[in-house]
């Protein structure tokens, strides 16, 4: 990122990105009238311009190309003065081709020498994989089999005093009462008392809304993803719970989970309801299942683990005007530098590649690997056609009024998670990761699908940059918020792990705080750090149902 700025003041105030950009940013409220010096060239602001928007370092005319990050983000619908604001009413959605030559961009490894030689403390599975967490599953077939989890939900907090809502509801209580404190009873939780399975960071209950009703597609894909999270290097095993009737049935999960365990390695009790004398029969099975496998997971510890053992699953939700100018170039950094140390990156959310295609396909290691991603970006672009919609639908109304006009710019900005080196593969949704280095996975913009989607590809650790604050998490995977700006990370310190707001300010560059980044991640790993949304119990899951969701 090029960092050269307005010079009319000694605090920066705007920040042209890249040198070719043809529109800066403002970092703060700018009025009109104000005369800004970027790059010796002295720009009068034609409009009010508010922090995290862009404006015009020359005069637009109708159809004329808006550069930012040095790719084409948007071309103007009617006339833009110079230093005139950009909007929605003034720029369309507008890209490149992608007609490049894979392999044709060159990347040079950052520097890692601080980590060379550090491990991690993870749980080593049978298969070779290497886990940052130690979970027990527990997974309905179908949507008809939520209530059966929920009651087993309860029942196993119950039994292990661990509920982790409990100052919710002790807070609750309070509030009934009138009373400001009400005295803990006898049976409640103490947070000083041993764990039962220290060894186990807990169990996993899953809920979603399909396994029947659907197609044919929509079951085998619900099954490969939920094949993904029993064989997730998080995952110790699993207990499954069937109604017996549905599409999505115990033979097709046994199918999935096979051809990712063929030798069987891991674990996994089946149940299926209509084959039980009864519920409490269900009930009873299922949960002797859960503490006989909370029991065998409670005796793998953790042990040292080579940095190469890290997937790193990057996403970005609520994003803002600043969020490509730090939090996701500053991910895209630990990205790379875990890439050059022999780890993975996973990045997903193709509406919002959409714009940067020439520039993933020009770091495309193959012209197989190029092919293969412009063909599932087609794809998906032509099944969002047949329903009326388009990735240039994506920025939603809170990125719009923070300063993402286009999918384009939006794009721009998001691609930065994914760092400046080679693609070396590109996976369809649930598809396993397979190779060392940086892959694209194919999954929708939707912040919690697209999460659901990583952990379910092996994600075992999972950064997500944020703008304007959400608390996503997931079941097995932990997270961590990166915030694109300190005011953010300030107001919603309970949910933010990481600020990035240094860099936005230029006290702070982007390697410099990579590197702490990339060390957090690593205490995370080992389990010695407890990222907020581990911290919350925040288990955000939802499949994609694989019909169009921008």
């Amino acid at each position: 990122m090029n960092d050269t700025i307005g010079t009319d003041s000694p605090a920066r105030i705007t920040l042209r990105i890249h040198p070719h950009d043809n529109v800066a940013v403002a970092l703060t409220d700018l009025p009109a009238g104000r005369q800004v010096v970027i790059d010796d060239h002295a720009v009068t602001l034609a409009d009010n311009i508010r922090h995290k928007h862009k404006f015009t370092l020359a005069a637009l005319s109708p159809g004329d190309i808006v550069t930012m990050y040095g790719v084409t983000v948007g071309k103007a619908t009617r006339d833009i003065p110079e230093g005139g604001v950009i909007t929605v009413d003034n720029v369309a959605h507008a890209t490149e081709s992608d007609e490049v030559r894979p392999g044709s961009k060159s990347w040079t490894p950052p520097d890692v020498t601080r980590f060379q030689g550090t491990t991690f403390d993870g749980f080593h599975r049978p298969d070779g994989g290497v886990g940052t967490a130690n979970v027990w599953l527990v997974i309905p077939l179908v949507f008809c089999e939520n209530r059966n989890i929920e009651v087993l939900r309860q029942c196993v907090a119950d039994a292990l005093g661990d509920d982790p809502y409990r100052d919710y509801k002790r807070m609750a209580r309070q509030m009934l009462s009138g009373q400001s404190d009400t005295p803990e009873s006898a049976d409640s939780f103490d947070a000083t008392a041993p764990r039962r399975f220290p060894n186990v960071d807990g169990v996993r209950f899953l809920t979603h809304t399909l396994g029947c009703g659907g197609t044919d597609d929509d079951a085998e894909a619900l099954c490969q993803l939920l094949a993904g999270y029993i064989c997730h290097p998080n995952v110790a095993g699993a207990t499954v719970l069937s109604l017996g009737c549905q599409k999505a049935q115990i033979q097709m999960l046994k199918a999935a989970v096979a051809k990712r365990d063929p030798q069987r390695l891991r674990t996994v009790d089946y149940f299926d309801q209509q084959s039980s004398p009864s519920e409490e029969a269900l009930i009873r099975n299922a949960l002797q299942s859960i503490f006989d496998g909370l029991a065998a997971a409670d005796r793998i510890p953790r042990q040292p683990a080579p940095l190469a053992k890290l997937t790193l699953g990057v996403e970005c939700g609520g994003s803002d005007g600043f969020s490509g100018i730090s939090a996701n170039p500053l991910v895209g950094a630990v990205v790379d530098r875990l890439v050059a140390l022999g780890g993975s990156g996973i990045l997903s959310e193709f509406p919002e590649l959409c714009g940067v295609e020439h520039e993933l396909v020009a770091r495309c290691t193959d012209a197989a690997v190029a092919e293969r991603f412009r063909d599932l970006m087609q794809a998906y672009q032509r099944h969002a056609a047949a329903v009326g919609a388009d990735f240039a639908m994506n920025p939603s109304p809170g990125n719009i009024r923070d300063g993402l006009i286009t999918d384009a710019m939006k794009s721009a900005g998001a691609a930065k998670k994914g760092g400046d080196g080679p693609v070396v593969d590109v996976l369809d949704y649930t598809e396993p990761h397979r190779r060392p280095g940086l892959s694209l996975l194919c999954s929708p913009g939707n912040d919690v699908e697209s999460t659901t989607a990583l952990a379910g590809s092996g994600a075992n650790l999972i950064v997500f940059t944020t703008g304007l604050g959400t608390p996503t998490g997931n079941p097995v995977t932990p997270v961590l918020k990166i915030a694109s700006n300190s005011e953010l990370a300030t107001r919603m310190r309970d949910i933010i792990d990481f600020d990035a707001g240094p860099i936005v300010r230029g006290e702070r560059g982007i390697d410099e705080l990579a590197e702490e980044l990339l060390a957090l991640c690593i205490e995370v790993a080992s389990g010695r750090h407890r990222s907020h949304a581990q911290r919350l119990s925040q288990h955000d899951f939802i499949p994609w149902k694989r019909g169009v969701s921008l």
